[in-house]
């Protein structure tokens, strides 16, 4: 027979005063160490936040920059991509991994040239109304690029929100309500100070309350931590997910997607069946990419990057 769980015993943090003591450390720190990031200058507007936002989706920051440059280069506004087809988009996004977000930043782009005249909306609804943004992405912009107050709740953010306020290691799997009632909670009233807050929280879970190596030495919150005042008791429930990658689909369908994204013109089917052997696994991963609307097959067995509606178009 299983014995009862005992309940968490309640601690400083758990208190609404406590709540708004962790604002002044955490914004503090935020002011002095932030990481000088492209996408949180002056000058990458709104559009810039929200490409950022699409990139680092399950994806390291060094590995978002070079990427992240480039694009915005190229595509400084959202109509400058809504002229292009989806398929640059998806040979622009290189390795990032996961392409199917550039097809929505693709669409996303095409919905803010025609609705709203090229500028990316300031209204959390409006944003939530795009194709591809979901409510992490709506209130990332509207937070980060307008400065208003939300609760903007990635990996990082639960993570800080799980150890300074609950008392655990990890936060569940999958968010939850009980998650986003207390990232309510933990919102500073003015606007501003709670924009602040959820870049401020967020670069802290990123740089020193990370998944495997927490720095509680030079954590600004450290001495109101839940977690450490309760001697860092290990993780108890479901296992953490470990990312694969190598034998995946995943891997397949990169490697597809290189070939595809490396010339110029349509790919014979041959050239695609050199990058895999499992002819299954190779098959059903194309066939993924032609559904998700990745790869256009063509007549004659040849197949290329999406090329989409002409611009401004309806698909």
């Amino acid at each position: 027979m299983t014995a009862p769980t005992k309940p968490m015993q309640s601690t400083a943090a758990d208190t609404p005063s406590a709540h708004s003591a962790l604002h002044e450390p955490v914004i503090t720190w935020f002011e002095d160490h932030a990481r000088d990031l492209p996408w949180r200058r002056p000058e990458a507007g709104a559009w810039g936040v929200m490409v950022s936002e699409f990139m680092l989706q399950q994806t390291p920051v060094a590995r978002v920059l070079p990427v992240y440059e480039q694009w915005m280069a190229r595509w400084p506004r959202p109509a400058d991509l809504a002229e292009e087809a989806p398929g640059e988009a998806v040979r622009a996004w290189g390795r990032l991994g996961y392409p199917r977000r550039a097809l929505r930043l693709h669409g996303a782009a095409l919905a803010i040239t025609e609705r709203h005249g090229g500028d990316v909306p300031a209204q959390h609804a409006q944003l939530l109304a795009l194709p591809g943004i979901g409510e992490y992405t709506a209130a990332a912009v509207a937070s980060f690029a307008y400065g208003q107050r939300h609760a903007v709740l990635d990996t990082n953010v639960r993570r800080v929100f799980a150890r300074a306020v609950t008392g655990t290691q990890y936060p569940p799997n999958a968010t939850t309500a009980a998650e986003r009632k207390l990232a309510r909670a933990l919102l500073p009233e003015e606007e501003r100070t709670a924009a602040r807050w959820a870049a401020a929280s967020m670069e802290l879970g990123a740089v020193l309350c990370t998944a495997r190596n927490e720095n509680c030495g030079a954590c600004p919150i450290s001495e109101q931590c839940a977690w450490r005042l309760a001697g860092k008791p290990e993780h108890v429930g479901p296992a953490r997910r470990a990312q694969s990658y190598a034998g995946t689909d995943r891997q397949v369908r990169g490697k597809l997607l290189a070939v595809l994204r490396e010339s110029p013109g349509p790919v014979p089917r041959a050239a695609l069946e050199r990058v895999w052997d499992d002819r299954i696994q190779r098959a059903r991963a194309l066939d993924g990419l032609v559904s998700d609307g990745l790869v256009e097959p063509l007549p004659g067995g040849l197949y290329r990057l999406p090329a989409g509606p002409p611009s401004g178009q309806k698909p």
